[in-house]
């Protein structure tokens, strides 16, 4: 069986969010389960093209409208990954140093018909055509509904959303940049009067997934506008959990951190990277580390952030140490708290892969009050290495994370998105953290708990058969 994962990121080539890790591991995963796993992705002009050589295997143009538009297909020379990824190259809408921006619509459709018009090139097509996000939404339609691509009508064809508030939106003024297809059915691209690449994806998709069990059903109550969309569907849809890539996040091997470890040596490990970051950020060792990593975007609760660490740092001993970007106004209340909370509270505004390796490793709780969160694999992440996730109880983290009030519970959870509910949970993180022997018990346990891609691979494996 070939599938084909086609997205607008990968991990290590692009990333932005966690679309980037998940289309990153699963098809490295699936091979492993003895299926043919391949990802084709934008070309763009970033430091990983920089740093790596590319072989040209195809060449042609696509119709974009009234524009003809050259394209390419490129390979990497050397094989850095455990699967092929396939580039699009479209230089002069594609190749930017951006993934995304402002007004997407002809770039990501060139990518999405350029694609499709190279694998109608190849002697063998794909079994199942795997779509993730609006980025790659009108393919399910084109492979539907548009003339050229009808010798594609009996593959598979799925879609996973990993993030239901982005839905590509555009003009039906635009229409025209689709390849031709039968007009009466034109319907079939609107919601809400405009196209909508997600709606039309959720339409016309064998199945639709969602990176979560519990996304899926709160996504039939609130989904941007497709919540009767996914109601109507929904017996073909499915949440799936997503893994984590336990080779890139294991405490044992990961280069980036200061000292590794195991469950057995976790606590001189935890030990040494909590210093090296108290050390780096002025804060002290001694106190209970709360950490956040991530955007800082209303999804993530980021706006309440700045209120929230004031409360927190004046009602008990501990520190708060953020990485992240996002809101400038966000940005900058975080970065004026510096000078009133020496010692106790930094921030690094924008990313650093090596220094989230770090935190992960030597905070003591992450921080995730979530307002949205389909999957999350932050939290995941944490667990791994043994630092105890504080979340909402919503999403993806409401399938990963058990509160330590439950039996077997390993975590701190909160039902709403407050400044008073963030900061009883991070009170009761520092009631936790006194009782070390409790603590420590709890480390040693959640980072036995197996949250890997080799579940979810085969669970993807099995949707793909039922289907094919």
């Amino acid at each position: 069986m070939t599938i084909i994962h086609i997205s607008a990121e990968c991990y290590p080539v692009a990333k932005v969010g966690g679309l980037a890790d998940v289309v990153g591991a699963l098809p490295k995963y699936q091979n492993s389960s003895n299926v043919s796993s391949q990802v084709i992705m934008p070309f763009y002009d970033n430091k990983f093209t920089k740093e790596n050589v590319f072989t040209t295997i195809y060449s042609n143009h696509i119709t974009l409208g009234n524009n003809h538009v050259d394209f390419n297909v490129l390979t990497l020379k050397e094989k850095p990954l455990d699967f092929d990824v396939f580039f699009i190259d479209v230089p002069e809408l594609l190749f930017k140093e951006y993934v995304y921006s402002f007004d997407d619509t002809e770039r990501f459709l060139a990518f999405q018909i350029a694609a499709l018009d190279w694998m109608l090139t190849w002697e063998k097509y794909p079994d199942i055509i795997h779509c993730h996000d609006h980025h790659t939404g009108l393919i399910p339609f084109m492979l539907q509904e548009s003339y050229k691509y009808e010798a594609f009508r009996k593959i598979p064809n799925v879609l996973t959303i990993h993030n239901a508030q982005y839905q590509g939106w555009f003009s039906h003024i635009k229409v025209g940049l689709i390849p031709a297809f039968n007009f009466n059915h034109v319907g079939i691209l609107d919601w809400g009067g405009v196209i909508n690449p997600l709606a039309a994806a959720i339409k016309c998709a064998w199945r639709v997934t969602t990176v979560s069990p519990s996304y899926m059903e709160e996504l039939k109550l609130a989904a941007n506008g497709l919540e009767s969309l996914l109601s109507a569907e929904s017996a073909k849809c499915s949440g799936i959990l997503n893994g984590i890539d336990t080779d890139v996040w294991n405490p044992e091997t990961d280069h980036y951190i200061v000292k590794n470890y195991t469950i057995q040596t976790v606590a001189e490990g935890a030990e040494a990277n909590k210093q090296y970051l108290c050390n780096l950020f002025n804060l002290d060792f001694e106190k209970p580390l709360f950490a956040f990593i991530g955007r800082l975007v209303e999804e993530k609760g980021s706006d309440l952030f700045p209120d929230t660490f004031k409360v927190a740092l004046e009602k008990n001993n501990l520190n708060i140490l953020l990485l992240g970007s996002g809101n400038n106004f966000v940005e900058e209340q975080l970065e004026s708290l510096k000078k009133d909370y020496i010692g106790t509270y930094n921030a690094f505004i924008g990313y650093d892969e090596k220094l989230s390796h770090i935190i992960y490793a030597g905070a003591d709780f992450l921080l995730m009050p979530s307002r949205v969160e389909p999957c999350g694999l932050n939290q995941m992440y944490a667990l791994r290495y043994g630092t105890i996730p504080i979340v909402r109880s919503i999403g993806g983290l409401k399938d990963t994370v058990t509160d330590i009030s439950k039996e077997n519970g390993f975590g701190i959870c909160h039902d709403n998105v407050s400044v008073l509910e963030i900061t009883n949970a991070i009170d009761r993180g520092v009631d936790l953290y006194q009782k070390q022997s409790e603590y420590k018990n709890i480390q040693h346990r959640i980072m036995e708990i197996d949250h890997s891609w080799h579940v979810s691979a085969q669970e993807y494996i099995n949707l793909y058969k039922s289907i094919n």
